[in-house]
């Protein structure tokens, strides 16, 4: 059994009333997960409140009460590829992640992550992600070492000081030959972990360029500004070349398990950006390549 070193959370909503036992309002939260699952996680001291404090099968919620539980994970199937180390230094660490690996603890995976692997492999428990890709997408990701200059690593992405390229390979090209420039509004679709196209001023921004002709597609360079989910994947879409082994967009394909022989053409390629720490110009590159 593995247990995620991270909390999630959930907010009690405004129209729970208050007093409701804590396994009714569980349930109807979450009905998906048994009873039983809930239970055991009180009995383990497993749910707390906001500050912390274990709660019991008797508890009771009020409305906007913050609950935080920790999942436990029965089996994990091993994800057979590795991560590559690009940099170290007391600060940061960058790894090139492989495709199918998430970067945190999350649904069914909690030791078969990135951020496990680098923890147990550099003995560093206060190791954070600075930025994130998807499960699906290979490349860079930087790592914060210690929590006193993290503020600063981040500050970068948030200030959008971060220069990103990701490389992609569609089957599609597009009869413009671009580059192409996509501006568009970018919001929460259905199923919940899609996104779509919505009205808007805009909120995602990314150049493309055509790097590489292959029979009817290409190799393409994408540019994001912005940071959105899902981004470079809708916006190469938008061109008319949607990125090639995409379960995802432009239509949902059935749940089933990856397909570890076709995995998405999506690859987070560079990154650049001034140290915050030592004032140096940083550019790290990916090792991988998408043929």
């Amino acid at each position: 059994m593995s247990r995620s070193p991270f909390a999630s959370t959930v907010t009690v909503g405004e129209a729970v009333p208050a007093g409701t036992p804590i396994l009714e309002f569980l349930a109807a939260r979450f009905p998906a997960v048994p009873s039983g699952v809930w239970e055991a996680r009180l009995d383990s001291g497993l749910v707390t409140d906001e500050k912390g404090a274990a709660l019991t099968r008797d508890a009771v919620v009020v409305p906007m009460m913050v609950l935080r539980y920790y999942r436990e994970v029965a089996h994990e199937d091993p994800i057979p590829f590795a991560e590559e180390v690009v940099h170290v230094d007391d600060h940061l660490i960058v790894a090139c992640k492989p495709h199918f690996l998430p970067v945190i603890p999350a649904g069914k995976f909690v030791n078969e992550t990135l951020l496990i692997r680098l923890r147990n492999r550099f003995n560093t428990p206060e190791l954070i992600p600075v930025n994130r890709i998807d499960r699906e997408t290979a490349g860079l990701v930087l790592f914060s070492r210690r929590k006193e200059t993290r503020g600063l690593y981040q500050g970068l992405f948030m200030e959008r000081k971060v220069s990103k390229v990701y490389e992609a390979v569609s089957l599609n090209r597009p009869e413009a030959g671009g580059p192409f420039r996509v501006e568009n509004r970018l919001v929460e679709g259905h199923p919940w972990f899609r996104m779509k196209e919505g009205a808007g001023p805009s909120n995602a921004v990314s150049t493309i360029e055509l790097i590489a002709s292959k029979g009817t597609g290409g190799l393409f360079r994408i540019s994001p500004v912005t940071g959105k989910k899902h981004q470079v994947r809708l916006h190469m879409c938008a061109i008319g070349a949607p990125i090639e082994n995409d379960r995802l967009y432009p239509d949902l394909l059935d749940e089933a398990p990856p397909d570890f022989e076709r995995p998405l053409k999506l690859l987070a390629k560079e990154v650049r950006f001034t140290d915050p720490v030592s004032g140096e110009p940083r550019h790290f590159i990916s090792p991988r390549s998408l043929d």
